[in-house]
């Protein structure tokens, strides 16, 4: 097997591989090791989603064909809530799914078969446009903090818990702090959550993410509704 050339070591961090080819995952996962990275194998769909709930990676490589599902609904799926770099991988020749994975959040896209100096070259190549590593996946708001790639949120430093839906919805509503977002908005932009299909939903999970992070629920600062319209996240908060 190839080595990772010396003149490009440096740049390390975690990858999720979420690839049902168990050879080739082995292959990608021990070339990246010897480049410094720490990489780690999901074969399906559902398993890696999960593992990116739970789990924080610097940069994932998906597979566009997997047996439980499609890799381009998988990317419209972690975009939802995440943005975690992607770099997919197909043995498809179609042009087009390269063009919609790219549009659907995807940063790259290597056909398959390819060589594993390649993909070393195009992941770094990725990280490299991420400006600031794993911590963009980090946003603030005075002592709030929203981790997105471990899915956690903390107020001081103090976890508080959240389901994975209303981690999604908090996630959705700080991506848009200062805008107001109507429930129907809110809804769209989930899709690939699990929740009921209706309006009153969204109030329910709403109250429910303030139990967890507002100081006082009954005079909410993050979180404000507003009257006919939907709800706004506040973007100036206590220090």
């Amino acid at each position: 097997m190839l080595s990772a050339s010396p003149d490009n070591m440096g740049m390390t961090g975690r990858i999720l591989i979420i690839d049902d080819d168990p050879r080739l995952a082995e292959l990608v996962s021990d070339y990246l090791g010897e480049a410094g990275f720490r990489a780690s194998v999901s074969t399906t769909a559902g398993q890696g989603v999960e593992r990116l709930k739970r789990e924080a990676f610097d940069a994932l490589v998906l597979d566009l064909m997997l047996p439980d599902a499609d890799g381009l609904d998988v990317c419209r799926r972690i975009r939802q809530t995440s943005d975690v770099p992607i770099l997919m991988l197909t043995a498809r020749g179609d042009a087009m799914d390269r063009v919609v994975g790219l549009e659907l959040g995807a940063d790259d896209y290597l056909a398959k078969p390819f060589e594993p100096r390649e993909l070393l070259a195009r992941l770094r190549a990725v990280l490299r446009r991420r400006t600031g590593g794993p911590s963009h996946n980090v946003l603030r708001f005075g002592r709030l903090e929203i981790d997105r790639g471990a899915r956690r949120v903390s107020i001081d430093g103090v976890e508080r818990t959240l389901t994975s839906y209303q981690f999604a919805l908090l996630n959705a509503l700080a991506e848009h702090a200062g805008r107001v977002m109507s429930r129907d908005q809110l809804m769209d932009l989930l899709k690939g959550e699990a929740l009921e299909a209706f309006d009153r939903s969204v109030d329910v999970h709403i109250s429910r993410i303030r139990a967890a992070i507002e100081d006082d629920v009954k005079k909410p600062r993050r979180i404000i509704t507003v009257r006919g319209a939907g709800y706004v996240f506040a973007k100036e908060q206590d220090r």
